[in-house]
C-alpha cells in the first residue's frame, strides 16, 4: 500500500490525540481519531475514558455533515462489537464516511479485523498498517493482555555505577537524583499495577502511589486519572497494620498463600494463590491480573523478588536507573538470581533506549535477539 504525505500527516495527528488517553483509559487501548474531507479536518477525537464514547464518535460529532464522503484515520480498528458502547464501525457507516485507514488491526479476539470487514462490506474503503509500530508503542499493554493472556511487565530497578541498590547496613536513600523520581512518578502514572514484595514493605514502609505534586512539572495530569492497583507479595501473610501502603485509600492487593489474620480496610483485598517452590506461584498471580484486565505492569522490588520475575520470564522491559555513585563491595546488589556455573547460562540484554535523567542515566532493556 503507497500513503501519500497527507496520510502520513493526518495518522501523526491521530497518534498524538491518543497519546491525551494514555493515562485513563485503562483496560481500554488509547485510540484517537481524526476525520477529514477534501484536504481539512473537520473533526478529532481521542478515547478519555472506559465506558466514555470512543475517539470516532468524538471526532464524528464535531465533523457532522461533514463526515459524509470524508477520510477517517483510526490508530486501531474501529470496534465490531457492542461494549460499554455501541460499535463505533456501526456509526462510521451511518456517518456515510468514504474511506477508513487504521494504524492497526485490533488484537481483541472480539474485532480482530471484522470491524474492518464490516466496513468494507458498506462500500467504505478501507486500509491499515499506515504508522503501525508508533500504533503499537502507545498500547503495548492491551495489546500484550489481548495476544498473550497476560500483562506487559516493565521491571524497574535503580542502582549505583556498580551495582549496588544499598549500603550493607540497607541504607539507600537516595541513589537517584530528584529527576529520576520525579521520572518513576510518571511511570507509575501509566501503569495498571505495581508490584512490590512484602520485605520491601517491612524495610521501607513505602506507599507505592502516585502522588501528582511530584510528576514533572511538563506532564498535564488528566481529569480522568486513577491510581494503579498496588499489589504486595507477601506469600507468608506477614504483613499487618498500620501501613502506609494500606492507609491510603486506594485499591491494594495482597497476595499470599495464606489467610491473614487481621483485618484490612475496605480498599485492601487479600488474594490467595498457589504456591510453587514454597513461595508464591508468580504465574498464577500474572494470570489473576491478567484476568481483573491489567495492562501493564511495573515490578518496583527488591532484589529477590525482581530476581524472581526475571527468571520466571516474566517480563517485557527492564528500566535501570543508573546513579553515578560507588556503594562498595559490601553493598547491596541489584538483582538475586540463581547461581550460575556458565557463562552460556548469563541473561543477555539489548539496550532500547539510553538517555539522561538529570544527573542519573535511565536505561531501557529488553530480551537480545537470539
Amino acid at each position: 500500500m503507497s500513503w501519500s504525505q497527507d496520510d502520513f500527516q493526518h495518522m501523526r495527528r491521530a497518534i498524538e490525540l491518543a497519546r491525551r488517553g494514555r493515562f485513563s483509559t485503562r483496560p481500554n487501548p488509547a485510540v484517537g481519531c481524526v476525520i477529514v474531507r477534501d484536504g481539512r479536518v473537520v473533526g478529532e477525537g481521542f478515547h478519555p475514558k472506559a465506558g466514555e464514547p470512543h475517539a470516532e464518535v468524538f471526532a464524528l460529532r464535531a465533523a457532522g455533515e461533514l463526515a459524509r464522503g470524508a477520510t477517517a484515520y483510526v490508530t486501531l480498528e474501529p470496534c465490531s462489537h457492542y461494549g460499554r458502547t455501541p460499535p463505533c464501525a456501526e456509526a462510521l457507516i451511518r456517518a456515510g464516511v468514504g474511506r477508513v485507514v487504521a494504524a492497526m488491526v485490533d488484537p481483541n479476539p472480539q474485532v480482530a479485523g471484522r470491524g474492518l470487514s464490516m466496513l468494507r462490506e458498506a462500500g467504505i474503503e478501507v486500509a491499515s498498517g499506515l504508522l503501525e509500530g508508533d500504533a503499537l508503542a502507545i498500547n503495548p499493554g492491551f495489546i500484550k493482555r489481548m495476544s498473550e493472556g497476560r500483562p506487559f511487565i516493565r521491571i524497574k530497578l535503580a542502582a549505583s555505577v556498580d551495582g549496588r541498590t544499598a549500603l550493607a547496613n540497607g541504607h539507600s536513600k537516595w541513589i537517584t537524583g530528584p529527576q529520576a523520581r520525579q521520572d518513576v512518578q510518571r511511570m507509575r502514572l501509566a501503569h495498571g499495577a505495581i508490584i512490590t514484595g512484602a520485605d520491601s514493605v517491612l524495610a521501607d514502609d513505602p506507599a507505592m502511589n502516585v502522588r501528582p505534586e511530584q510528576l514533572p512539572a511538563s506532564l498535564t495530569l488528566p481529569d480522568t486519572w486513577s491510581q494503579p492497583l498496588r499489589v504486595v507479595v507477601d506469600g507468608r501473610a506477614r504483613l499487618a497494620p498500620p501501613l502506609r501502603l494500606t492507609a491510603i485509600e486506594s485499591p491494594v492487593l495482597l497476595a499470599s498463600t495464606r489467610a491473614y489474620g487481621c483485618d484490612w480496610p475496605d480498599w485492601v483485598e487479600s488474594w490467595q494463590g498457589p504456591s510453587r517452590c514454597d513461595k508464591l506461584d508468580l504465574h498464577a498471580l500474572v494470570a489473576e491480573l491478567a484476568e481483573r484486565q491489567i495492562n501493564t505492569v511495573m515490578v518496583e522490588a527488591g532484589a529477590s523478588l525482581a530476581g524472581a520475575f526475571l527468571s520466571a520470564g516474566l517480563w517485557d522491559e527492564l528500566i535501570l536507573y543508573q546513579a553515578p555513585k560507588m556503594m562498595g563491595s559490601d553493598g547491596r546488589g541489584v538483582v538475586n538470581l540463581p547461581e550460575l556455573a556458565e557463562m552460556t547460562q548469563v541473561p543477555e540484554f539489548q539496550f532500547k533506549d539510553v538517555r539522561r535523567v538529570g544527573a542519573d542515566l535511565r536505561l531501557t532493556l529488553v530480551r537480545a535477539e537470539s
